[in-house]
């Protein structure tokens, strides 16, 4: 939905009653239950049957005046005085559609809703390559702290980061919003998929290379994120002050408003690079992939962050926040990782500056989060290796988060069950990554089964790469890299291996994890 629709203005009486087609459907879904959270009277229809409602649970409580599902009888449309039919429907002029029509039953889009319905305030937008998950359930977690609970989609299995979705969540029932809002890429799609939802506040946690095809670039992606720091001109924006193409963003957009940084202090670990907004590339001193102390000849050079995190125990679990005001607050958390600690930091700086919560809340509320499923979530252990799943599906995900196991484990197998958005070329630039901190790699995806192949033909890696016998037929499907043939003939490999753990990474390993736990049961 494009931000001008929302100019159109729709009436909406309150004695009005709303029939909803498609229930359970999202969108139907979430329009029902807003409509119903502000006092509207709905009588809800689906073609399936109740116990086939595959988003039931959300809707349960809701109260609606009328349910019919797997019939839609005539009655339905004299009860009625505005009707919500899916997109589909309409778009192909379905029968249904026609008889509201002829029955001049009136017509609620979901841009009508959005014009409706304000969002409750504030909206927090997190937006970001990597940790933008984290981030956003650690701020909900500290949310519900604070007794200030934020509108929940309540989707289950939906990441909520995709179509309407933030937008119609936004006014739901809550007492603010924390939205995560990623996108592919594309060309003001962050625009369309943020600018509906009002924010107010928007974290930016990195951008490194992702969905990117032969027709954008590097910096074409930077650039769709930075799509955020145009919508939050004069308003709030909590960025990553390390990472060179953010803070070269903020340059480029001429940001105005209230600009928060936040930071680590810590030693590098290797020198990189990477392109700053200006064209060129920027020598990175590397605390993690991609960020850490840089200076380009453009003016964009690393600067001391408002919000700075130093004192990182060995286990980088610990640290302490010294705040703008040069006080000192220790933090401890239940994940580890660098990348956490960044995750961390837009949390706590959400919580004090927005929420107005004191730093020993803050402490007491992220003291409490274990952690994000699919996020270096243990599985089980067999033969006293721990078993793992970790969603990182790109060369800096998957840099970021061997380093971070190698920190903890002493030897570590990955099994890559990525095929990369980004094409074979960011598959090959995975799989180095992915040798150059695990001590061992298993391929468990036919693009790196490939890329495998080629290094050890090229006589690289012999002894790090370990090829299954076989690779079961099966090419990416959608963001799935591999199948659960090609998961599980990867992962019974990696069993073989004398290691402390094994790590299997992408989102395949992530959506297959139940299958990967049968497998450790046996």
């Amino acid at each position: 939905m494009d931000v001008k629709d929302m100019e159109k203005t729709i009436s909406l009486d309150k004695d009005s009653v709303i029939g909803v087609v498609g229930v359970c459907g999202i969108n139907g879904n979430l329009i029902a239950r807003i409509l119903v959270d502000h006092g509207y009277s709905v009588i809800v229809n689906d073609v399936v049957t109740h116990d086939d409602c595959r988003f039931k649970d959300a809707l349960k409580g809701y109260g609606f005046t009328k349910e019919y599902y797997g019939i839609l009888p005539d009655e339905f449309f004299e009860e009625i005085d505005y009707i919500v039919l899916p997109a589909a429907l309409i778009e192909n002029n379905s029968n249904l559609y026609q008889k509201s029509q002829e029955k001049n039953i009136k017509l609620l889009k979901v841009e009508d809703i959005l014009n409706i319905f304000e969002p409750a305030h504030p909206v927090i937008c997190v937006t970001g390559t990597n940790g933008k998950t984290t981030t956003t359930n650690l701020l909900k977690s500290i949310c519900y702290r604070n007794n200030t609970p934020p509108c929940e989609h309540n989707l289950e299995g939906m990441q909520g980061n995709a179509g309407d979705i933030p937008a119609l969540q936004s006014r739901l029932n809550g007492s603010l919003n924390v939205l995560e809002t990623g996108t592919f890429g594309y060309k003001n799609s962050l625009t369309k998929l943020a600018g509906p939802c009002k924010p107010d506040v928007g974290i930016i946690t990195n951008i490194t290379p992702d969905h990117l095809d032969e027709n954008s670039t590097f910096l074409d992606y930077a650039r769709v994120k930075g799509e955020l720091v145009s919508l939050l001109q004069n308003k709030t924006l909590i960025v990553n002050n390390d990472d060179p193409t953010v803070m070269s963003l903020i340059k480029e957009l001429e940001y105005d408003g209230n600009l928060i940084t936040f930071g680590i202090e810590h030693e590098s670990v290797r020198k990189d690079t990477k392109q700053c907004c200006c064209g060129r590339m920027v020598e990175v001193s590397e605390i993690i992939a991609g960020v850490g102390k840089y200076s380009c000849v453009c003016g964009n050079v690393y600067k001391k962050p408002d919000y700075t995190a130093t004192n990182i125990n060995s286990s980088h679990n610990q640290f302490t926040l010294i705040s703008p005001d040069n006080e000192e607050h220790v933090f401890d958390l239940k994940i580890n990782g660098i990348h956490n600690i960044y995750n961390a930091l837009g949390s706590i700086i959400i919580a004090h500056e927005i929420l107005e919560m004191s730093y020993d809340d803050i402490y007491d509320a992220i003291n409490l989060f274990t952690g994000v499923a699919g996020r270096m979530e243990k599985l089980g252990m067999v033969d006293n290796k721990e078993i793992m799943v970790d969603y990182a599906h790109n060369p800096a995900g998957i840099t970021t988060v061997l380093k971070e196991l190698k920190n903890l484990y002493d030897s570590v197998v990955n099994v890559i069950t990525i095929s990369s958005e980004s094409g074979i070329e960011a598959d090959m630039e995975i799989l180095e990554r992915a040798v150059e901190y695990a001590d061992y790699v298993v391929p468990a995806s036919h693009n790196a089964y490939l890329c495998s192949k080629q290094l050890i033909d090229e006589g690289k890696f012999k002894d790090k790469i370990i090829l299954p016998e076989f690779m079961p037929e099966g090419d990416k499907e959608g963001t799935l890299g591999a199948t659960l043939e090609q998961v599980l003939v990867g992962f019974r490999k990696a069993l073989n291996v004398d290691a402390d753990l094994i790590v299997c990474t992408g989102e395949a390993a992530f959506k297959f994890k139940n299958h990967l736990i049968e497998e450790i049961n046996q």
